[in-house]
């Protein structure tokens, strides 16, 4: 059964008076390694005297870079996009042999590679506590992941959270409670101290309701819903970067598209940019709906 389903995303800054903008970068395209099918995309940006580049970034993300060239009191940018909500099947990879058991090592090739998604923070109290209650012995590598993602979705409160930039790991352990990207910024380095290379993703979550409720256990949202959301990809041999969103505790299906992927959460947030001193009002919208839906 296929369901279709329209993302309609509006950004909006209102600004207090007359100001310059600089040069302001978006990434709310979703990445080339995005497994549910795009139909088709559309990005809006008033001002509308503007100069825009499209690039990727050093991890391939889809970047817009836009350049006004007068001051302006607003700023509003618009996504739209259609996407088939086919179901993925999130354990649908093979490993290489030699990582089918944790833990293992990279091939020193593919280490270099994987450098930057290697680079770990320092360890602190309440972190070191958490890496010592890890089960090390020698098991299959996707029940391994499956049990971490399950750990900390258990252990750590899910909020939203306001204020800007992302919690460190040991802020979201001594507060036991974060925003989903303070909770797939503490799995990416829990991942890292365990040898595995990680990444942080920013991307859009859809949530449809389903047709009918589940006999055990939680039934899912009552109506559709689509977010900004952020959550972890570690990479296995074999399998590539593989999802994992420790808010839900599940492994990423079809309802999380990324938009950006990359080594630390400054580099994926969906909208940087500099602009001139004034006070700023801010509003966000999103809604999903249903265009098509196969009996």
């Amino acid at each position: 059964m296929t369901i279709r389903v329209a993302l309609h995303h509006v950004t909006q800054y209102r600004y207090d008076r007359l100001t310059m903008l600089g040069p302001q970068i978006v990434r709310l395209r979703p990445a080339p390694h995005c497994r549910t099918p795009i139909l088709s995309y559309s990005l809006k940006i008033e001002p509308s005297e503007h100069f825009v580049n499209w690039q990727q970034d050093p991890h391939a993300n889809y970047v817009a870079r836009f350049v006004f060239p007068k001051q302006s009191t607003s700023l509003k940018i618009e996504v739209d996009l259609v996407c088939d909500m086919t179901v993925v099947n999130p354990f649908d990879f093979f490993v290489e042999e030699q990582a089918e058991r944790f833990p293992f090592e990279y091939d020193p090739q593919l280490a270099r590679d994987l450098r930057p998604f290697l680079e770990q923070m320092p360890a602190e109290q309440h972190f070191t506590k958490l890496l010592s209650r890890i089960d090390r012995a020698s098991q299959g590598i996707t029940n391994f992941l499956v049990d971490l993602n399950l750990m900390l979705q258990r252990e750590i409160q899910y909020l939203i959270r306001m204020e800007p930039g992302v919690q460190t790991p040991e802020e979201t352990l001594v507060k036991r409670s974060g925003s989903c990207r303070d909770s797939a910024w503490l799995f990416v380095q829990l991942l890292r101290h365990l040898g595995l290379a990680a990444r942080f993703v920013s991307g859009y979550l859809i949530q449809l309701a389903p047709d009918q409720k589940a006999l055990d256990g939680p039934s899912g949202p009552e109506t559709d819903f689509t977010d900004l959301h952020a959550w972890a990809e570690v990479f296995i041999p074999g399998a590539g970067w593989i999802g994992l969103d420790p808010t839900s505790g599940l492994f990423a299906g079809e309802g999380h598209l990324p938009l950006a992927a990359t080594p630390d959460p400054t580099s994926a947030a969906p909208i940087s940019g500099q602009l001139g001193q004034c006070e700023v009002e801010f509003d966000v919208s999103m809604t999903v709906s249903r265009i098509h839906e196969d009996p």
